[in-house]
């Protein structure tokens, strides 16, 4: 996998490390961001040097959104096709998320709004520091709170009623409430947020990771499946990883009363 332009990559011990890079402005997103960070997560399932993937933060924020200059203001003079080319790509990003098979840790510190809320709500964990601002601010710009998923994904999380406030008021979530609402699974200090999400990070890449890639495609799969369906498809998914060596590696290790080593196969 080539080294991407515009944003900050980083691969340690199969775990992906990716930041904006742009701490003066508070890490807004630009075009050309949008468009390497959707084609860096649509290539991430056929990488196998990497098993994990942590969105962190820079100089105390993790994203701005997208950027005033950079992007709101073309798109002022764009007709309808290119509007649509441009939010059809914003969701691309999120789609490539979803589907790209690897757990996700978004390290939320400062500064997560507009766009950059959306990339910490399509992970698949979130650590936040107290000092975390959360907004899905689109109704403050003219725009509606239907963004990139936000209506779909953001109730799941912490609940319609909820939900709705943000998205109607654009009001900034605290850490605080985003901790006990569901959003983020636990705040830690700004100062320990980066070793904690790598930690997390590196327990998840120790693990079954060809378990986890099922996990994540059961997790999205089943939004739109019934129970039944959700049930057999599950029964499907536990057959295949029972023909996983790291299974059988689990079963040994269980009877020599030792702890597994996974392979990831």
């Amino acid at each position: 996998m080539t080294t991407p332009e515009h944003f900050r990559l980083r691969v340690e011990n199969r775990i992906a490390h990716v930041t904006l890079d742009r701490p003066e402005r508070k890490n807004p997103l630009t075009f050309e961001s949008y468009a390497a960070l959707r084609d860096w997560f649509r290539a991430l399932p056929y990488d196998e040097t990497i098993d994990v993937v942590v969105f962190g933060s820079s100089g105390g924020n993790f994203c701005s959104g997208g950027d005033v200059h950079d992007i709101i203001g073309p798109l002022v003079g764009r007709d309808m096709k290119g509007l649509l080319a441009f939010t059809r790509m914003t969701g691309d990003l999120v789609k490539a998320m979803l589907a790209c098979t690897k757990p996700i840790v978004a390290a939320v510190d400062g500064i997560c709004v507009g766009a950059g809320a959306i990339v910490a709500m399509a992970s698949d964990l979130r650590l936040g520091t107290p000092e975390a601002k959360t907004a899905f601010l689109f109704t403050r710009v003219g725009l509606a709170g239907c963004d990139m998923g936000a209506c779909a994904m953001l109730p799941r999380l912490i609940g319609q009623g909820r939900a709705a406030e943000l998205l109607y008021t654009g009001r900034v979530m605290t850490a605080e409430e985003g901790a006990s609402w569901g959003f983020f699974n636990r705040l830690v200090g700004a100062a320990d947020l980066d070793a904690e999400a790598l930690a997390l990070a590196a327990r998840i890449a120790a693990g079954p990771t060809f378990a986890h890639m099922m996990t994540k495609t059961q997790l999205n799969q089943e939004w739109s499946m019934g129970l039944e369906q959700a049930i057999e498809s599950e029964a499907q998914a536990q057959a295949i990883c029972m023909q996983t060596e790291d299974f059988a590696r689990a079963y040994r290790a269980f009877v020599a009363k030792q702890k597994p080593a996974f392979e990831g196969n």
